[in-house]
């Protein structure tokens, strides 16, 4: 048993608190003595146990008392309460506040021994639980979605005003644009955040199977059934269900779903047992919902009960003031998770990155990133280190200007796009400040200005 289990006991009774003090000592465990309730209370106040064991009947603040009080600041604190008085009442009553157990004496040490070491495998699991829960929420909060563009400050906007509430939501965007990510932001920041989130893509599972996959199955219910299963609507239950690809859910599945949001329970797939439902609904698509209702491919009524709070995610192209900070964002995290020195992009890398049009969005700037910290010897990423695609793409800039075809050219669209791409390379060049931008490009900062926000740059 690690010598680092810390155990409290709470005894007024000295000769028979010390020599079970000194059993659990010989046991391998610390344990530490107070004699009164509300001394333990004190202590409690400035260090925390694993395991508290504790005299049911103590003088003053009682056994109960400590546990009510343990459960409120320390739910995950195990309680072992031990009387001489049993009675089946105060065992209740014991049992009901959240006591790990309830002994009387006298007791088998051996038993006891057991039981404590039960107490700390759970303690031990329910501060794991707690420390996985914060890490995501750390991982999940909003400003962990990183974006300063006019387009995300509007998502960030409508995700504060839904995150309180149960209202379902539906994201929409393109494939890579962090559809998941802001349903699990969402989720980790609202009331039901110590529930499960659970995540389910609707287009990766076959559509013989995706019924079972969401609603569970009885034995004996179909071919392969051959036991009991939840769905995950059932284990979600009390938490969030994000059903992501909802565009291609089976139609007569999509008829199925529409129910259970109206009457809030379901049944199991060869069950006629109504199970209740109490689950926050976010859905997400890349496809255009209204165009699969006018096709037939999508229930309109469906549509209208997902579709309360709609999100749209822009892709990374119609937010290109945000690459910069994606990329140094992204270079950052995985060179931290590869345990490497915090790598740079040198002046032509990090053109090419913000030439490159990211048909993935954010999900490809984040794996091409993964791949090139990977393969990449020493601190600098150049052009030669990032995919051929995207090493390109630093030479996208026309030498001169394109050749007026028989179908002719829109100059103006041609003029943008070249004046886009040099402004681009002079704020890199000069570091992101726009007045040495616009000496390396010859032209006034206010002129540099007007420009940027005529072509709709996000700088």
């Amino acid at each position: 048993m690690p010598q680092t289990s810390q155990i409290l006991l709470i005894d007024d009774e000295l000769e028979s608190c010390k020599a079970l003090s000194l059993l659990l000592g010989r046991a391998g465990y610390t344990v530490e003595i107070r004699h009164s309730g509300e001394k333990a209370l004190s202590l409690l106040k400035k260090q925390s146990f694993e395991l508290i064991i504790s005299d049911l009947f103590l003088p003053g603040v009682s056994g109960i008392d400590i546990l009510k009080q343990v459960k409120e600041d320390s739910p995950q604190t195990c309680v072992i309460l031990i009387t001489g008085n049993a009675s089946a009442e105060t065992a209740v009553e014991a049992m009901k506040e959240g006591a790990f157990d309830y002994i009387t004496k006298p007791f088998n040490f051996e038993k006891l021994k057991l039981q404590v070491a039960k107490a700390l495998e759970k303690s031990r699991l329910l501060l794991e639980n707690q420390y996985l829960r914060q890490q995501l929420r750390g991982r999940y909060r909003f400003d962990n979605i990183i974006g300063t563009s006019q387009a995300m400050q509007q998502v960030f906007t409508r995700m504060e005003r839904v995150v309180n509430t149960d209202s379902t939501i539906l994201i929409l965007g393109a494939s890579g644009t962090g559809k998941e990510l802001v349903a699990k932001a969402i989720h980790y920041n609202s009331p039901r955040k110590d529930k499960p989130f659970i995540a389910i893509n609707c287009g990766a599972i076959p559509a013989d199977l995706l019924e079972s996959e969401l609603f569970g199955h009885v034995k004996g219910s179909f071919t392969g059934a051959v036991v009991d299963k939840p769905g995950k609507f059932e284990i979600a239950n009390g938490g969030t269900i994000f059903l992501d690809e909802i565009g291609d859910m089976p139609l007569q599945l999509q008829m199925k779903l529409l129910r259970v949001l109206q009457e809030h329970e379901f049944e199991r797939v060869g069950s006629s047992r109504k199970i209740r439902l109490d689950v926050r609904l976010i859905s997400a698509t890349n496809v255009d919902l209204a165009a699969q209702v006018k096709s037939g491919k999508f229930r309109e009524d469906l549509y209208y009960r997902l579709n309360v709070i709609p999100i749209t995610l822009p892709s990374l192209k119609e937010r290109r003031g945000d690459i910069p900070l994606l990329a140094r964002y992204f270079l950052e995290k995985i060179c931290k998770e590869m345990h490497r020195p915090l790598m740079s992009l040198d002046q032509d890398a990090f053109s090419a990155i913000e030439t490159y049009e990211w048909p993935g969005n954010v999900r490809e700037m984040e794996n091409v990133i993964e791949r090139t910290v990977a393969l990449t010897d020493g601190d600098t990423i150049t052009c030669n280190d990032l995919p051929f695609d995207i090493g390109k793409a630093r030479n996208a800039l026309p030498a001169s200007a394109p050749q007026v075809t028989s179908e002719g050219v829109d100059m103006n669209q041609v003029i943008a796009d070249i004046e886009r791409q040099m402004i681009l390379q002079a704020i890199q060049l000069g570091n992101g400040v726009k007045a040495r931008a616009a000496d390396l490009l010859h032209i006034n900062r206010t002129t540099l200005v007007e420009k940027i926000k005529r072509l709709g740059m996000e700088l």
